[in-house]
């Protein structure tokens, strides 16, 4: 069975902005062209480390923290200062969005007035140059203003900005200031940053139990992805004392709530039987659960259990097939298992299948503009 590849973050792809709610959280400093052309494959960005790199990874790599507000799932937001919030329509397909949707005209003359969610919208859509009249240089600007008047999203966006050195010189200070502004207000999706910042050790001290602290808020709050982190620090006994129930539990929290992460860590704890009775049935659902999200860890456990018939009848075409749509998302863990299928299948076997990891990208994209990318 392949090594163990549990982990805490989204790190086989780091350029990739993975549009969640918000779209993620930080990165380390890449261009924004790339993260922009790697947008629209948002579901190659897998979540456990590349082939050399040791398999549980404990941080979550800086995913940009483009934080779009209205999202329940990881804390509500402060009411912005507008009588009706008024979204760009290009940013609201991006995230399940319930703001009205307005013309451009409109959304800039709100924020031109300065009304803190258009601020934000117009922050975000010049951060990724949504359009011709958008550009990089004036994300700061908007995030900036919308974070003086006290709105959370923004303030997190900032805090980004700040971090990575996007249209401003890189200040941990100023990114740590911000990120505690919107702590204070109870924006989840702040502490779960502030989490990361402290397991990293990035801009402060490493310590394991300020980013527990972090997670645990942010967790109690329902940012999935910090329950996820939150399970693996116990999953490690990182600032905790390990206790394999307990990671389970978070991960479960997290893993009920759709989290890809979250679903392949407790598929993981299922076939290990770490935490839970040993249970293939449920590693193979919960590891196909995050597979149908594009997360190549999972779709090589999948490969593993289809080709030794584990939790599932045998099917090694279909091994391949998981195999290569990892490979072709730059997983390439699995390949001593794929050489030794290719010398068992027939041509048009291994045919079939590259076929069906065409298919396996194209279902995945789907699936991710249908649930994080509706508007």
């Amino acid at each position: 069975m392949a090594s163990q590849m549990r982990s805490g973050v989204p790190s086989n792809n780091p350029a990739c902005i993975e549009v969640d709610h918000p779209l993620c959280d930080f990165l380390p400093s890449k261009s924004t062209a790339a993260i922009r052309g790697c947008l629209a494959a948002v579901v190659e960005e897998a979540f456990v480390g590349k082939t050399g790199q040791t398999s549980k990874l404990a941080l979550r790599i800086f995913c940009v923290a483009v934080s779009f507000a209205n999202f329940s799932a990881h804390g509500q937001p402060p009411k912005s200062k507008t009588q009706g919030d008024c979204s760009l329509a290009i940013v609201s397909r991006l995230v399940a969005n319930r703001a009205n949707v307005c013309d451009s005209g409109t959304v800039l003359r709100l924020a031109q007035a300065g009304q803190v969610y258009q601020q934000n919208q117009l922050g975000i859509a010049s951060f990724l140059a949504l359009g011709p009249d958008y550009n990089s240089r004036d994300a700061l600007k908007w995030f900036q203003k919308a974070a003086l008047n006290g709105y959370a999203p923004a303030q997190v966006n900032l805090a980004v900005m700040y971090v990575n050195g996007w249209g401003t010189p890189q200040n941990y200070g100023a990114a740590l200031r911000w990120l505690e502004a919107a702590s204070e207000q109870h924006y989840a999706r702040a502490d779960f940053n502030l989490g990361i910042l402290y397991m990293q050790g990035t801009g402060v001290r490493r310590d394991f139990e300020e980013a527990h602290r972090r997670f645990q808020k942010a967790a109690d709050a329902g940012d999935t992805s910090a329950q996820t982190n939150l399970g693996y620090l116990y999953d490690q006994g990182l600032g905790v004392t390990r206790n394999a129930a307990t990671a389970f539990s978070w991960y479960s929290k997290a893993a009920e709530s759709g989290n890809p992460l979250a679903e392949n860590n407790l598929g993981d704890m299922y076939l290990r039987g770490e935490g839970v009775a040993q249970d293939n049935a449920e590693a193979f659902n919960w590891f196909q659960n995050a597979a149908d999200q594009g997360h190549t860890g999972a779709r090589i456990k999948l490969a593993y259990m289809y080709a030794q018939g584990r939790g599932t009848k045998p099917d090694p075409e279909h091994a391949y097939a998981l195999l290569t749509a990892a490979s072709q998302a730059g997983d390439n863990r699995g390949q001593e298992l794929l050489s030794s299928l290719e010398r068992l299948l027939s041509t048009q076997q291994i045919s079939s299948a590259k076929m069906r990891a065409a298919s396996l990208k194209s279902e995945a994209q789907s699936f991710m503009a249908a649930t994080s990318l509706a508007p």
